[in-house]
């Protein structure tokens, strides 16, 4: 009988790479300039932010599937409604993720998938029109 193939969170290092790559991705939202609006959209004291991102990360990467368990579906654009999510955000957002990635990750391959899922998910939480 064949294994199955090793799930993103596997690939990156499971828990511990992943609490990591969530620790220096609010380290970076704390420390660029470029991110100063999307940090303002976050409590001053980011240890629930933290948590929540590592517990959905957990799941979203094809581990355990700790937010569903403690907090139900996540149901991400829902919840950033009351944020102001435009493309300067969402462009802030993943400016933080893909250095944390970049960062944290040794396989370019996944690295270079990441970026990717990561891209499409900001993009998704987008809740402000551009003008065109």
């Amino acid at each position: 009988m064949e294994s199955a193939a090793p799930t993103p969170y596997d690939r990156i290092g499971g828990a511990v790479a992943v609490r990591q790559l969530v620790t220096r991705f609010y380290d970076l939202m704390s420390e660029l300039p470029e991110a100063r609006d999307v940090r303002a959209m976050h409590p001053t004291d980011l240890a629930s932010s933290r948590e929540k991102l590592f517990e959905f990360l957990s799941g979203w990467l094809g581990g355990p599937q700790l937010y569903m368990q403690r907090r139900g579906h996540p149901r991400l654009r829902a919840r950033h409604l009351p944020f102001r999510v435009d493309v300067a955000a969402r462009d802030a957002w993943m400016l933080c993720m893909r250095q944390a990635l970049d960062e944290c990750t040794q396989d370019e391959l996944l690295k270079q998938q990441l970026h990717g899922s990561f891209a499409r998910l900001a993009d998704h939480m987008r809740n402000v029109e551009e003008p065109a």
